[in-house]
C-alpha cells in the first residue's frame, strides 16, 4: 500500500518519492563506480583480511581482503543491467503478444495458456536450467529472468487491451474501417503504456532479487565480477562470526527491491487516481 498526503491542490505521493530516491541512490553508486571507487574491488590481499569497518575500509574487508564498499558499488552496476536487459526483454515481446491476444481472439486462447505453461517456470528454475544448458553467466541470467516475465506483461497489457478495445472511440476507429495494426498503434498502445511502465517497475524488483538468488546458488554472475548475490554466498560459512558480510549486500538487496517496489505502488496510484480515491 502506498501512501499520499494531499496538500491544497497538490498531492504528495510519498511511495513514488521513497522509490525514486532508492532507486536513484542505486543509479548513482553505479554510475560513481565506473570513475571511483574507495579500493580496487579486485585486489586480494591476504594480510587486511576480514577487517571491520574503519576510516580506510569503510565497510571492511572479505575473506580475501577485498574492499566491501567497492565491491558493493561495482555489484550495484551488475544488478541494475541485470534488470534493464532482463525487463526490457520481457516489456518488448510481452507487450505486442498482450495485444494481440485482446484484439484477436482466434490467437488469444492458444497464447494465453502458452503463458500459462511459462509461468509454472519460475525465474530461478528457468535460470538454473539454463545454467546446465549453456553455462553460468550474466547473459544466462539476464535471458532466463527477462522469459520468465513475459507472461505478467502478457497479462496486464491484454487487461488494458480488452479495455480499450470496449471503448467508444476504438469501435468508432473499427466502425470507420481502420484496421487492427492501425487500431493497436494509434489508440491501444498509448493507452496500456502506463500499466507496462509500472509493470517494468515491479519486474526489476523481482529481477534484482532473482538476478541475487542466482548469483547466490552459483548460476549468475561468475567470479570475480562482483555480485551481490555471491557476496551473501561468500559470507555464509562467516555468518556466526562475521556477520556484517552478510549484512552489507543483504541490505543493498533489499533496498533495491524496497525501491523500485514502492517506485511502482507510486505509479500506480499516479496512473490509477481510483485507487487513492478508495483508499
Amino acid at each position: 500500500m502506498s501512501a499520499a498526503r494531499t496538500r491544497g491542490t497538490g498531492t504528495v505521493n510519498l511511495s513514488l518519492l521513497a522509490g525514486g530516491a532508492l532507486i536513484g541512490l542505486v543509479i548513482l553508486v553505479a554510475v560513481v563506480s565506473f570513475v571511483w571507487t574507495p579500493h580496487d574491488p579486485y585486489h586480494v590481499d591476504s594480510t587486511h583480511r576480514l577487517l571491520g569497518p574503519s576510516p580506510t575500509y569503510w565497510l571492511g574487508t572479505d575473506t580475501f581482503g577485498r574492499d566491501i564498499a567497492s565491491r558493493l558499488m561495482v555489484g550495484s552496476r551488475t544488478t541494475l543491467f541485470v534488470g534493464v536487459i532482463a525487463v526490457g526483454v520481457a516489456a518488448v515481446l510481452g507487450t505486442p503478444l498482450g495485444v494481440l491476444t485482446g484484439m484477436t481472439r482466434r490467437l488469444a486462447g492458444f497464447i494465453m495458456r502458452a503463458t500459462d505453461l511459462a509461468m509454472a517456470f519460475p525465474a530461478l528454475l528457468l535460470a538454473i536450467m539454463f545454467g546446465a544448458v549453456f553455462g553460468s553467466s550474466t547473459l544466462t541470467a539476464m535471458v532466463a529472468i527477462g522469459l520468465a516475465s513475459i507472461p505478467a506483461f502478457v497479462r496486464v497489457v491484454r487487461a488494458g487491451t480488452l479495455q480499450v478495445m470496449s471503448t467508444e472511440y476504438a469501435l468508432a476507429a473499427r466502425a470507420a474501417g481502420r484496421r487492427g495494426p492501425g487500431i493497436a498503434v494509434r489508440h491501444v498502445l498509448p493507452n496500456v503504456m502506463s500499466l507496462v511502465i509500472v509493470q517494468a517497475s515491479v519486474s526489476f524488483a523481482i529481477a534484482v532479487l532473482a538476478e541475487a538468488g542466482l548469483s547466490f546458488l552459483g548460476f549468475g554472475t561468475p567470479p570475480p565480477t562482483p555480485s551481490w548475490g555471491r557476496m551473501l554466498q561468500e559470507s555464509q560459512e562467516l555468518l556466526f562470526t562475521h556477520p556484517l558480510l552478510a549484512v552489507w549486500p543483504g541490505v543493498a538487496i533489499a533496498l533495491a527491491v524496497l525501491g523500485f517496489n514502492l517506485f511502482g505502488d507510486g505509479l500506480r496510484d499516479r496512473y490509477d487516481p481510483r485507487l487513492e480515491r478508495r483508499r
